[in-house]
């Protein structure tokens, strides 16, 4: 049996990308809680083995998670296919759900 090698990583870590809306979004905020996000996504989503248990499925969603980064939250699509986490909103906690 062949063992994996670091140039062939044996499971598939998710990548992720913004919406429009999510960038415009992320320009609105102050520099403090953009970069807070920022490097939460980078950090903790982008290559991670299994996002899932960081944030919260939404209740009768299909597909759609939340994920908790100080006061704000982050909305997001995860396309299991394309093994993508699609942000689609990022918001105050007392905005994101209206």
């Amino acid at each position: 049996m062949d063992e994996p090698t670091p140039d062939s990583p044996t499971q598939t870590t998710w990548q992720v990308e913004l919406t429009p809306q999510a960038i415009k979004s992320l320009k609105k905020l102050d520099k403090a809680p953009r970069n807070r996000i920022v490097r939460f996504l980078e950090e903790r989503i982008q290559g991670a083995v299994d996002p899932t248990p960081l944030g919260t499925q939404l209740v009768d969603s299909e597909g759609l998670w939340r994920y908790r980064v100080g006061d704000y939250r982050i909305l997001c699509l995860l396309e299991r296919e394309r093994v993508t986490v699609l942000v689609i909103e990022v918001a105050h906690r007392r905005q994101i759900y209206r």
